[in-house]
């Protein structure tokens, strides 16, 4: 509490005692010089009393400046001194007590020096104290602060060790299932394999005995071709040596020429039939090669199929490699937030 304080305090005290105006100011002037050496002006004491007008402090201060001299002022009263002894008694009285006061003063001064050195110190180790108090607020705040952020990256940490641990779930499971999926796929792959190798072997055979019928229809009717031709040059060869013959006997001619020509007409009837059927022969032929071309290009449909089913196992393969290499790349992940909790 600073000195001003102390002296309104008291000043307080003394007014719940309802003293005199004049009296009050006196106690006020006493306390002042005495208690805290300072000197008592009118303005002063109106200041900290704040009572009566403003001729109140000073008259109250005239009186106590004549009743401190009055008091101050030594008597010697003795019958047998003489006036003049009386009075450098009184004087050496009153200097001594001047210089008593004096002195009082002055070691009143130094004590009041040293007071203040140490209240200064005081004040420098309060002012010290409390930069160190704030330092240490400011210290324990940011404490505080780096624990809560410490605190929020942790559960940030464990929100995402927990986010982690579900994607690794996840990842197990669609792992799992693309497992069963390649297992599924491998046993599709191999009963395509399979019916394809079955299908393809049953193609090629129906290609072979399409290519043998073909060959054998081919070789008929180049068979047939070629006898109709021998026939015909036959009876041609044959009509050329009637025609020779026909001044032999131009009546038997005539007969043998009509039987020419009727088996000529069978001839030309069995050429045109031979023809027709090899007309026939060269439809079914086609046919049968649209037939071939059908099968090959089932067959090559099928490989296309086969194709795409290795593909698609190919790619289970790699998603299912994928994520085994990614759970086993995950522990390393999850294990640092636990090292960064345990710091």
């Amino acid at each position: 509490m600073s000195t001003e304080a102390k002296i309104k305090a008291e000043i307080e005290a003394l007014k719940a005692h309802d003293l005199d105006t004049q009296d009050l100011y006196r106690e006020v002037c006493a306390i002042l010089f005495f208690r805290y050496g300072i000197t008592p002006t009118a303005n002063k004491l109106y200041q900290f009393v704040r009572k009566g007008s403003m001729s109140a402090p000073a008259e109250a201060l005239a009186r106590f400046w004549s009743d401190l001299r009055e008091k101050s002022r030594v008597r010697i009263e003795h019958p047998d001194l003489p006036e003049g002894l009386k009075a450098a008694a009184g004087e050496l009285v009153v200097s001594l007590w001047s210089q008593a006061q004096t002195s009082a003063q002055d070691g009143l001064v130094i004590f009041r020096q040293e007071a203040q050195d140490k209240v200064t110190e005081s004040l420098q180790s309060v002012a010290a104290a409390d930069q160190a108090r704030i330092a240490a607020e400011v210290e324990s705040k940011q404490t505080r602060e780096a624990l809560r952020a410490a605190n929020e990256r942790i559960l940030d940490l464990e929100r995402d060790l927990a986010g982690e641990r579900s994607r690794t779930e996840a990842l197990e499971q669609q792992i799992e299932l693309a497992r069963r999926q390649q297992i599924t796929l491998e046993v599709a792959l191999s009963d395509a394999r399979k019916d394809y190798s079955a299908e393809l072997e049953k193609y090629r055979q129906e290609l072979r005995r399409t290519e043998e019928r073909l060959d054998a229809s081919e070789k008929r009717a180049l068979l047939e071709i070629d006898h109709e031709r021998q026939m015909t040059v036959k009876v041609q060869r044959e009509l050329l040596q009637l025609r020779n013959s026909s001044l032999e006997n131009e009546e038997q001619l005539r007969l043998e020429l009509d039987s020419c020509k009727s088996e000529l007409a069978k001839v030309r009837q069995m050429l045109g039939a031979a023809e027709g059927k090899q007309d026939e022969l060269r439809a079914g032929n086609e046919k049968h090669l649209e037939e071939l071309a059908a099968l090959r290009q089932t067959l090559v449909q099928q490989e296309t199929r086969l194709a795409l089913l290795q593909r698609e196992v190919e790619l289970a393969q790699l998603a299912s490699k994928q994520l085994q290499e990614r759970i086993a790349s995950k522990p390393t992940m999850l294990r640092a937030p636990r090292r960064n909790r345990k710091v």
